[in-house]
């Protein structure tokens, strides 16, 4: 991972203990986290809504063509839609690490935190 330490700040600042973030960084780390975790420790065996939300999450914010040019986003688009396979968890790090990076550089471009609302749908 290219911006741990960058990842590491947002998780430590922006990421609450329980529920979602007031952040759009903190919300997007927190996401593919959560998506992570489901993956790698349970293989995908709670998966459900929240989880989808989070891909749809991670593609609204992350799809931004005034960051990120054609070909990085196809490449954002791909992760996403690997995490986004209920029946085949992506268990190496890789992949989380390659979105996070992305998540990294959303977020610099953007000069944030910028402040968002809740979701009322995601409840995990």
């Amino acid at each position: 991972m290219k911006y741990f330490e960058e990842a590491k700040n947002i998780w430590i600042n922006y990421v609450p203990k329980s529920g979602q973030s007031d952040t759009v960084e903190g919300e997007l780390i927190r996401a593919i986290e959560k998506l992570r975790y489901e993956a790698q420790n349970n293989g995908n065996g709670n998966w459900d809504e929240g989880f989808e939300l989070f891909c749809q999450y991670l593609w609204d914010n992350l799809n931004d063509n005034r960051v990120f040019g054609h070909d990085v986003l196809n490449e954002i688009r791909t992760y996403i839609d690997m995490v986004n396979n209920s029946e085949v968890p992506y268990f190496e790090d890789d992949l989380y690490d390659r979105i996070t990076d992305r998540i990294i550089e959303w977020s610099l471009a953007h000069k944030g935190p910028i402040k968002r609302e809740k979701d009322p749908k995601q409840y995990r």
